[in-house]
């Protein structure tokens, strides 16, 4: 693991990391957000996946999560949204390819070799974020944006016990019905539908839920809400009695703008799941 960065931030410290993936099979950067209280103990962390055209960069430096998260004494991770290089597939569209992962092990070509981003957030990089830092790797929560909120949504989900509290910005609530989603998994996944529904938030609600407290922020002005299909998630949310809150915005969209006007309430939320 190699340090890019560590600016001092909040009494703690804001680092940009890379390391070799084995997972991905090339080099791979992440964000992670150390409050002051972790000079002296493991602090719970909390996760934040980026959606579309992001890299680890973009929610570090527009989302203003780490005021929030050093009031609470919490970590923040923001790992990149695909693998990254000159020998890495890629495609001229913006929502296919790098910077567009979507959180899922890749099996057909071009894509397979590495696009692997679900061992590598399941796994790798969890792993090497509690080897080589102060993190109490037991009390962890996880919330994202867009194609962010997808992949957190489905990670928690269908990993039960590992997070205490799951959020989401506008999530891609239901890509199997989505051009936000069946595009994507028929390259990465292949035609076969019936793999796409592990990745899938509102069909994983409906058959299991998450084993803790949701919350889902929706801008009511987002012009992507089409492709997001939130209703399908809170009619699931709904139907299963889950746990949590699924909150329309008026007048918001799909911008940082929306996502720092209630980070505040999102890390708050996560917080108090990791200290309860």
């Amino acid at each position: 693991m190699q340090t890019k960065s560590e600016n001092r931030a909040f009494g703690g410290f804001q680092g940009v990391y890379s390391h070799a993936s084995e997972a991905c099979g090339c080099e791979m950067t992440f964000g992670l957000f150390l409050p002051e209280e972790a000079a002296t103990a493991p602090v719970p962390l909390l996760w934040y996946l980026s959606g579309l055209t992001c890299t680890h960069e973009n929610a570090m430096t527009k989302a203003g999560a780490q005021g929030w998260a050093a009031e609470h004494g919490v970590a923040l991770c923001f790992p990149d949204t695909s693998p990254r290089g000159a020998d890495v597939a890629d495609d001229e569209a913006f929502d296919l390819g790098q910077g567009a992962g979507f959180y899922v092990n890749a099996s057909e070509a071009p894509w397979a070799p590495h696009y692997r981003m679900w061992d590598y957030l399941s796994e790798e990089l969890p792993a090497l974020l509690g080897a080589e830092f102060a993190l109490d790797m037991e009390r962890q929560a996880i919330t994202g944006h867009s194609m962010g909120g997808h992949g957190s949504l489905t990670l928690a989900m269908r990993h039960p016990g590992r997070y205490r509290s799951v959020s989401a910005f506008a999530p891609i609530a239901n890509p199997t019905e989505s051009d936000w989603g069946r595009k994507q998994f028929t390259a990465y996944l292949g035609a076969e539908e019936t793999t796409w529904a592990a990745h899938d938030a509102t069909l994983l609600m409906r058959e299991t839920g998450f084993d803790g407290p949701v919350l889902i922020d929706q801008g009511a002005a987002d012009d992507f809400l089409p492709l997001l299909r939130p209703e399908a998630l809170s009619e699931a949310m709904a139907a299963r009695r889950q746990e949590g809150s699924f909150r329309m915005q008026k007048g918001y969209d799909h911008s940082y703008f929306f996502i720092s006007s209630f980070m505040e309430e999102h890390v708050a939320f996560h917080a108090e799941a990791l200290y309860r």
